[in-house]
C-alpha cells in the first residue's frame, strides 16, 4: 500500500492551510503529522482519507503498484477520529456487525470487544458509554478491519492511562504490516512513529 502527495494544498475561503505538500507514505511504515492546535495537520489527514477535497496538486493512492481510483480508496483505508460519531442506538454487537458488513473484521466481535475490555457492555447502547468506553470501541473498529491503511487523529482522547497502554498495545500487536498515519501533538501517541511531519513547514 502507498499513498502518494505531490504538491497537494488546501484552503478554506482564501486562507491556505497548508501548500505545496509531497510526501510518500509506505505500507509497514508509521507516520506522525504534528503541529499547534488549529495547524492543520486534521485537515491534512483528512485530505489524505478523501474525507475532504484539496484545492490544488494531487493525492494517489496505490494497491500492489496500481493506483486506485478515488471512489474506491475507503475501502483500504480505516479511521478513528474525536469528530467521527458512533452509532449510539446500537449496542456494541450491533455496531461491529453492521461496520463488518462494509469492512470485514480480522477476528470476531467477542474477540474484539475482550481485548478493548468491553465484553461486559457487548449488549448495553453505545449512549450509555463513558466518553473512554466510546473511544476504545472508535480505536477497535479501526484496528480489527482489514484494511491495510489505519488513520488515527488524536487517538488517546478521553483515555486513562490503562486506555493509553491499550492503544499502545494495539499499535505493537496489529500494526506490523499497515500503513499507519497519526495527527498528534502528544508525543505518547506518537513516539514510536518512523517518520514526523511538521505540518508548519507547508504553509
Amino acid at each position: 500500500m502507498q499513498i502518494t502527495l505531490t504538491n497537494t494544498g488546501k484552503r478554506f475561503n482564501r486562507e491556505w492551510i497548508f501548500r505545496h505538500f509531497d510526501h510518500q507514505f509506505l505500507a509497514g511504515k508509521k507516520y506522525a503529522i504534528t503541529g499547534s492546535n488549529g495547524s492543520g495537520k486534521s485537515t491534512l489527514l483528512q485530505v489524505i482519507a478523501g474525507a475532504i477535497t484539496h484545492n490544488e496538486g494531487t493525492v494517489v493512492m496505490a494497491f500492489n503498484g496500481k493506483a486506485l481510483p478515488d471512489e474506491n480508496c475507503y475501502r483500504y483505508l480505516s479511521v478513528a477520529a474525536p469528530y467521527l460519531e458512533l452509532i449510539e442506538e446500537m449496542t456494541a454487537n450491533e455496531f461491529l456487525s453492521f461496520h463488518g458488513q462494509f469492512k470485514p473484521l480480522a477476528i470476531s466481535k467477542e474477540e474484539i470487544l475482550t481485548t478493548i475490555s468491553l465484553e461486559k457492555a457487548a449488549n448495553k447502547q453505545i449512549r450509555y458509554y463513558s466518553s473512554g468506553m466510546k473511544q476504545r470501541l472508535k480505536l477497535a473498529q479501526a484496528f480489527f478491519c482489514t484494511s491495510p491503511v489505519i488513520l488515527l487523529d488524536e487517538p488517546t482522547t478521553n483515555l486513562d492511562g490503562e486506555g493509553i497502554a491499550l492503544y499502545r498495545k494495539l499499535i505493537a500487536d496489529h500494526c506490523q504490516n499497515k500503513l499507519v498515519i497519526i495527527s498528534s501533538n502528544d508525543q505518547q501517541e506518537y513516539d514510536f512513529c518512523e517518520a514526523v511531519i511538521e505540518i508548519g513547514k507547508y504553509k
